[in-house]
């Protein structure tokens, strides 16, 4: 889609509870002016593929929330793929340890899928990361667990938590697999009017 001219005075709505979004904005001095977390059925459809999923979630977050005029929406969806099976959020610790068991010592893709929406117009992009985990032993993975860290994360860690000394290798987007790639969310944002540097409301 074509870009709009950048507009002085929009707020910036963050359709998303995520603190991390929030401190990823941050790094590149943006704060919401305010912040309404989307209700939807994230459940995957039957057969959907991974990127697809975060795609159509995405879009659905950017969809289902309220905008008044002059404010510009940003939601994102974060997915973890291993190969075409989608690794949501556990509901549980014994989940995450099975999400974690099944990625010792492989490589998986982790897809944020972010969505901008400006009135009836939306911007979207999905950044694919590939990420290798070694291969953990049962302490490890007890220890992991014990810190609480893997809950509400997506394939069940969180690479800039303690998961982090899981993780040898990233190819791509490190913010993407925190859970926003800045510099694609930038370019939406500017895509849509908002004057990512410049002034804001």
């Amino acid at each position: 889609m074509s870009a709009l001219p950048p507009e002085s005075g929009l707020r910036l709505i963050l359709g998303s509870a995520s603190p991390r979004r929030r401190e990823l904005l941050a790094q590149i001095g943006l704060a919401p002016s305010d912040v309404r977390p989307p209700d939807i059925d994230e459940t995957p459809h039957r057969g959907e593929l991974p990127r697809t999923y975060a795609r159509r979630i995405a879009d659905e977050k950017a969809r289902a929330v309220a905008l008044d005029e002059g404010e510009v929406l940003l939601c994102a969806d974060t997915t973890v793929a291993l190969g075409r099976r989608i690794m949501g959020k556990p509901v549980d610790s014994t989940e995450a340890a099975r999400f974690l068991h099944l990625l010792s010592g492989r490589r998986h893709t982790v897809i944020t899928a972010v969505a901008v929406r400006r009135g009836d117009r939306v911007w979207a992009r999905e950044v694919e990361t590939a990420v290798k985990m070694k291969r953990l032993s049962n302490p490890e993975v007890n220890a992991y667990l014990a810190t609480g860290d893997w809950q509400g994360k997506a394939g069940g860690y969180a690479i800039q938590g303690p998961a982090g000394a899981f993780i040898p290798w990233i190819n791509g987007s490190f913010t993407g697999v925190v859970g926003l790639p800045l510099a694609e969310t930038a370019g939406l944002l500017t895509a849509a009017g908002y004057p990512v540097y410049g002034e804001h409301a």
